[in-house]
């Protein structure tokens, strides 16, 4: 089948793997989602859900799935139910529950997943672009009640989020800023000076594209806020758009509206300064400050 291999893949892949297979079966089975989910003694959401690879699979409720959508083949079953068992591996993130968001949980296992991330910040360095101390300034200006030890640990997280670009097979990162994410002295201009020095060497890695759209170009498409835009290698998984908000965030992986956030990508990368010259500009700015 399409997803067996032996290569690793994280357990958020493994669950929109395992849901995307399945709402092939429901639906090639003509079973509506309202049925689904009562044979499981669930809900249409939770269907919902599960086709998404939003939550964990249980072995009965796969195996039931799979009885009312008539699969009965042996080999098929027992695929599907040790995907479902490979799937409830909890990821690196899971020792951070307490303070981190359902939502964001999810998002931490797309990233780490991705083959592509598509990037455009209108306020912030991209996360995994961040030093150490403006990642503490980031933490505190949003959590501005947490202890000392939530930031440390809420800061740990965003560095160990980092570990991607330099692991053996890091994503392809292509990242655009609004000059303004430049021109914000974040923690302030010590700081600042450091997290420009840090993202012109990131901007050397062979993994790394980075772009800046520069206040000279105007307007621009995107001037409503930043977003992401998250590729897999694997053909079972749709490309999802991220936009984070206050207290949750959207996921978006319809193909209509994955197109027009690409389609804005393509328009801002057009409009940005070329990498190379992304670089100048972020020296003449570091020089500035």
């Amino acid at each position: 089948m399409a997803w067996a291999g032996d290569e690793p893949r994280g357990p958020t892949v493994l669950r929109m793997i395992l849901g995307s297979q399945l709402r092939r079966f429901r639906e090639a089975a003509g079973v509506p989602p309202e049925q689904a989910g009562y044979e499981i003694r669930a809900s249409r959401s939770k269907i919902s859900r599960m086709e998404h690879g939003r939550v964990g699979f249980k072995s009965r409720d796969v195996a039931d799935l799979l009885t009312l959508y008539g699969v009965q083949d042996d080999q098929v079953r027992a695929t599907m139910l040790a995907l479902a068992e490979q799937a409830g591996t909890p990821g690196w993130w899971s020792m951070y529950d307490d303070i981190l968001p359902d939502w964001f949980e999810v998002y931490l296992g797309l990233e780490g997943a991705a083959s592509v991330i598509r990037t455009f910040e209108l306020q912030f360095v991209y996360g995994l672009f961040q030093t150490e101390e403006y990642a503490r300034a980031v933490t505190v200006l949003g959590n501005e009640t947490a202890s000392a030890e939530e930031v440390d640990r809420r800061v740990s997280v965003r560095l160990t989020r980092q570990s991607l670009l330099t692991s053996p097979e890091p994503p392809q990162v292509w990242s655009v800023m609004d000059e303004a994410v430049l021109r914000r002295p974040v923690g302030g201009l010590t700081v600042m000076r450091a997290q420009l020095a840090h993202l012109l060497d990131v901007a050397g890695l062979p993994q790394v594209t980075l772009q800046v759209v520069p206040f000279a170009q105007g307007g621009h498409a995107a001037a409503g806020g930043s977003f992401s835009v998250l590729r897999f290698a694997e053909p079972e998984v749709p490309d999802i758009v991220y936009i984070e908000q206050l207290t949750s965030a959207l996921y978006l992986d319809s193909r209509a509206e994955v197109d027009r956030y690409l389609e804005v990508m393509d328009t801002l990368s057009a409009q940005a300064l070329s990498p190379a010259r992304s670089a100048s500009f972020l020296a003449e700015i570091a020089k500035e400050i």
